[in-house]
């Protein structure tokens, strides 16, 4: 487990190491917030947490650089919890066990962290270092950026005066990111409309694992299975050919992660189990077929199990799945203005059953604001004529390229007299927080760039291990050309 602290930057793989013992899932990072604001003030620099808990350390110039402008060094703090379904890891726990494994580094049947761990880790290694030559900085640790970006939203003006801010949250190395994908949270509840479970009736568990998930955003073009879209197919077959009912459903749990297992309770009478259960092997065996190369490790089962009390009525269960098999999911429009990326799309994330309600869970993100805003509307004239009660929250704007950027100008510059070849220059189907800091700090010339990421939010989450050497060196090369 220790041996990444062997890695070069042996630095910034030992804060690495650090963070990944300090459990941080989003809304649950007081420990890691603590932890950098002791690291900050044992380091000898100013150190300041606002009422949310962002972090802000400020480190002066070094000698000849004082002049230079100030620049903003910016990660998250928290990190997605996903596990392989049977791995025992409690997030609010257990360390994350890291695996050297050939030319990556990753995680045992977990999220590793690398996202946004990496970052964090770079910012920590530049204020501890004694040689680094930089002009004036700040680190800007933001909290909760995964799950509603509530550490950015909540930055108020005059807390930062540097004129440049890099995001080390992107996950390709080689690449500028000079704009991002604003989002909108669908919430879409249902009153659970019940009635009792006959006593004629046998109960079934029919689930779906074995998928790949990933970044919701980044991994959407991909065309990977959603288990909340394959188990509502599921369900809308048995619904149609037999009297099946749904007890209760589950899918997904993370609203930015396309979901990888998913699981719902069904009741039957006995008579027509036998012919159910073989309906429903055969839709199986059809979306086996049609994901086979995606995803080869797809499983669904159908299992007899115990008995349910409550069962949807039949009115109400038609609606909930036909909302469900009618939502959009996926990639909705390529952009028109940068060949090959996602103007707009939306992950149906999550759906469950809770305390007499089932409810259903949407991420829309879009380049476009006012395209966001039409596949709110069409998902809420969908979801309003199926009787759910409909909100929108956690809108967050997307970031504006700018080709005239300074700072662009100049990491292009540097990266091409480091690796003989100009970076490549983007844009990204993600949220980043540099569209919400942009609305505070009108005034910031952006940049965000990493290493090379793989998987995030999923278990398969994986860092390559040259690539963190290359990000290191481009980024504090990058800070002494500062102008």
């Amino acid at each position: 487990m220790k041996e990444i602290i062997t890695l070069q930057p042996e630095g910034l793989w030992k804060h690495f190491d650090t963070l990944t013992q300090i459990p941080r899932p989003s809304k649950k990072e007081a420990r890691v917030v603590e932890f950098i604001k002791d690291f900050g003030l044992k380091t000898g620099l100013e150190t300041h947490a606002d009422d949310i808990g962002n972090v802000i350390i400020r480190k002066p110039a070094t000698i000849g650089m004082e002049n230079s402008k100030g620049v903003i060094l910016q990660a998250h703090l928290d990190m997605v919890p996903q596990k392989n379904s049977g791995k025992e890891h409690d997030f609010e726990k257990d360390p994350i066990e890291t695996i050297v494994d050939g030319e990556w580094v990753k995680a045992n049947g977990t999220t590793l962290g690398a996202d946004n761990g990496i970052g964090v880790a770079s910012i920590m290694a530049v204020l501890e270092s004694k040689s680094l030559i930089h002009g004036p900085l700040e680190a800007l640790f933001t909290v909760d950026e995964e799950t509603g970006m509530t550490g950015a939203f909540h930055l108020k003006p005059g807390m930062l005066t540097g004129d440049i801010l890099l995001n080390l949250d992107s996950e390709d190395e080689g690449e500028l990111y000079v704009g991002c994908a604003g989002g909108i949270d669908g919430n879409f509840i249902f009153d659970y409309e019940s009635e009792s479970v006959p006593a004629s009736y046998v109960t079934f568990t029919v689930s779906v694992s074995g998928l790949k998930g990933g970044h919701s955003g980044l991994d959407i073009p991909l065309g990977r299975g959603n288990s909340n879209i394959i188990l509502f197919r599921l369900l809308y077959g048995a619904s149609r050919k037999t009297e099946a009912r749904i007890a209760d459903v589950e899918g997904g749990n993370m609203r930015n992660a396309i979901p990888r297992e998913a699981i719902a309770t069904i009741v039957i009478p006995e008579k027509q189990a036998s012919e159910m259960k073989t309906l429903l092997e055969q839709i199986a065996q059809t979306i086996k077929t049609e994901l086979r190369t995606r995803e080869p490790s797809l499983k669904i089962e159908i299992n007899k199990t115990g008995t349910a009390e409550r069962m949807m009525k039949k009115g109400f269960q038609d609606c909930l799945i036909a909302s469900v098999i009618a939502c959009p999911n996926g990639v909705i429009r390529m952009s028109d203005d940068m060949p090959g990326l996602i103007e707009t799309s939306t992950n149906l994330s999550i759906v469950k059953t809770v305390d007499k309600k089932v409810s259903v869970h949407c991420l829309l993100r879009s380049s476009v604001d006012t395209a966001k805003l039409a596949l709110a509307d069409r998902m809420r004239a969908l979801f309003e004529m199926a009787g759910a009660e409909v909100d929108f929250t956690g809108e967050y704007p997307g970031w504006k390229p700018n080709m005239d950027s300074v700072i662009l100008k100049v990491m292009k510059k540097v990266y091409e007299r480091k690796y003989g070849r100009e970076p490549a220059v983007k844009a990204i189907h993600a949220g980043l927080e540099c569209g919400i800091i942009g609305g505070v700090y009108p005034n910031l010339d952006m940049i965000s760039f990493g290493p090379t990421i793989r998987n995030p939010h999923s278990p398969d989450e994986k860092v390559n291990i040259d690539s963190v050497k290359k990000f290191w060196d481009f980024l504090t090369d990058t800070l002494k050309n500062i102008p």
